[in-house]
């Protein structure tokens, strides 16, 4: 049976070369069939991975949080035709806090072979150059917007850090950062650990571990940025 392929992207506007292996190249340019977040995006990273490559000639679907089920095993119909089809997601690695990963679990009750192919992954990297706790973390996806529930989330993140000696890997969208960062410093305890990494792979990357007390002293802009936030707690 063909497979199903999970492509990763670059992280934002880096070389091609710094972060993704020849490989995937390779397996790109073997692909008509592509599932997708984004059509358009999809097809500008695509370009960007083989300039060579004929978009015109590319099928694409799109599986975002409102697809439902029945068009989930849709989505597989070319690899029942004997196609490999490609999974490629809107940044990092398809699969990880990303809804390709339901038509992942559909492609395995089906039997069908899954290739992870290797990239980025922030979530990876930012805990590879935090200095925390690598054996033992969570990663808890984006923190609430209320008020009232985002300060009680980040009170449970810092009480089950110190209980489990977990590091706490979080996120954001971009232009909530400065709020985000704004809460963690007005609620965590003052030797809490956090680490800021805004930017990865980026020529503008910056990934740095501070106490709270000594994130309090200065302030990084990091509105509009990718970021991610990780918190060790004893």
């Amino acid at each position: 049976m063909p497979n199903l392929y999970l492509i990763p992207t670059t992280l934002g506007d880096s070389s091609i070369e710094k972060v993704l292996p020849a490989e995937i190249m390779e397996v790109v340019r073997s692909l008509k069939y592509f599932v997708v977040e984004n059509t358009r995006t999809a097809r500008r990273h695509l370009k960007k991975m083989v300039p060579e490559i004929i978009i015109d000639d590319l099928d694409f679907k799109e599986l975002n949080e409102h697809t439902q089920r029945p068009g989930l095993e849709l989505l597989l119909e070319p690899v029942r035709q004997g196609f490999d089809v490609g999974i490629l997601s809107e940044a990092g690695c398809p699969g990880v806090a990303d809804p390709g990963a339901d038509l992942v679990r559909i492609a395995h009750e089906q039997g069908v072979k899954v290739v992870p192919l290797v990239g980025p992954s922030s979530i990876l990297l930012s805990l590879m150059a935090s200095g925390m706790n690598g054996q033992n973390f969570a990663f808890i996806g984006y923190i609430p917007v209320k008020p009232a529930e985002r300060a009680s989330a980040i009170r449970d993140l810092e009480r089950n850090s110190a209980r489990d000696h977990q590091t706490q890997i979080f996120i954001e969208a971009p232009y909530r950062n400065a709020k985000l960062l704004e809460d963690l410093l007005a609620i965590c305890n003052s030797q809490t650990r956090l680490c800021i990494a805004v930017d990865l792979t980026l020529d503008s990357e910056f990934v740095v571990t501070k106490t709270i007390a000594n994130w309090k002293k200065a302030v990084p802009d990091i509105n509009k940025r990718p970021a991610i936030f990780l918190l060790q707690s004893s």
